[in-house]
């Protein structure tokens, strides 16, 4: 793979840094993605200036999207992966008490998002024929629970997504794989979930071996690296520290 261009939205920290640093490992041209300049600068002197461009860009203005897109086309050629991983939670909130502008933030990211960037790559891995993209979803989007409500609609939107995007481009060989992970420890997913409430996002993990960066990264790898007629269609994984919850009984 080592003509590969990459994509790699979110790729400041956390899945798409460990996604970066895969890719890096087969000696693919990475584009990487994010709206922290400095995190991308970091990250672009440790793997290599010739290796990795880095695009400053916040994935839900749709404008800025197309364009930025366009240049990288332009400057580096045709995009023959991409992973969608910018995402986030915001808020544990039960429903009837939840922050609707935080609803609205975790639609425009997960959802819009994903499909400005989807939508931007698209047509011309349609054209060329040749061409795979790799979304980031969650078991959050199959098993519900208690402050799940809008976040967790947004990765079963992510799963249908891709299986849907399969649908249409039956008959040419770009590919769709959607990873869905569970307890998912050294990213900044709970810091931003808690709003920045470090002590409370650190118990999410505690007493727990939850899945790493690293082990998201190599699913995202193997899906990328099977051979050409192979389609990984969904990777749904979990730590072995957690399982699914009885049905919840209210009892007066």
């Amino acid at each position: 793979m080592s003509t590969t261009n990459v994509i790699i939205t979110g790729a400041s920290a956390g899945i798409g840094e460990a996604t970066a640093r895969r890719f890096a490992k087969e000696g693919c041209r990475l584009v990487l993605i994010a709206r922290r300049k400095d995190k991308l600068e970091a990250l672009q002197e440790e793997l290599g200036k010739d290796n990795a461009a880095i695009f400053e860009l916040d994935v839900t203005e749709r404008r800025e999207v197309e364009k930025t897109f366009a240049q990288i086309e332009n400057e580096i050629g045709a995009i023959d992966i991409l992973v969608n991983n910018a995402g986030a939670a915001f808020g544990l909130d039960r429903a009837q008490e939840a922050n609707l502008e935080e609803w609205e933030k975790c639609i425009d990211v997960n959802i819009k998002g994903l499909m400005f960037c989807t939508h931007s790559v698209l047509p011309g891995m349609a054209k060329r024929n040749h061409g795979h993209i790799v979304n980031l979803g969650s078991v959050a989007g199959h098993y519900p629970y208690p402050g799940g409500n809008v976040y967790a609609g947004t990765k079963a939107f992510v799963h249908q997504f891709s299986l849907n995007l399969r649908a249409d481009l039956l008959g040419t060989h770009v590919r769709v794989s959607c990873i869905e992970p569970g307890l998912t420890g050294g990213t900044e997913f709970s810091k931003v979930r808690f709003r920045g409430d470090e002590a409370k996002a650190k118990g999410v993990y505690e007493k727990t071996q939850p899945l790493t960066p690293e082990d998201i990264a190599e699913a995202i790898y193997f899906c990328t690296s099977a051979p050409s007629h192979v389609n990984i269609n969904t990777i749904e994984m979990m730590p072995v520290v957690q399982a699914f919850a009885p049905l919840a009984v209210y009892r007066t």
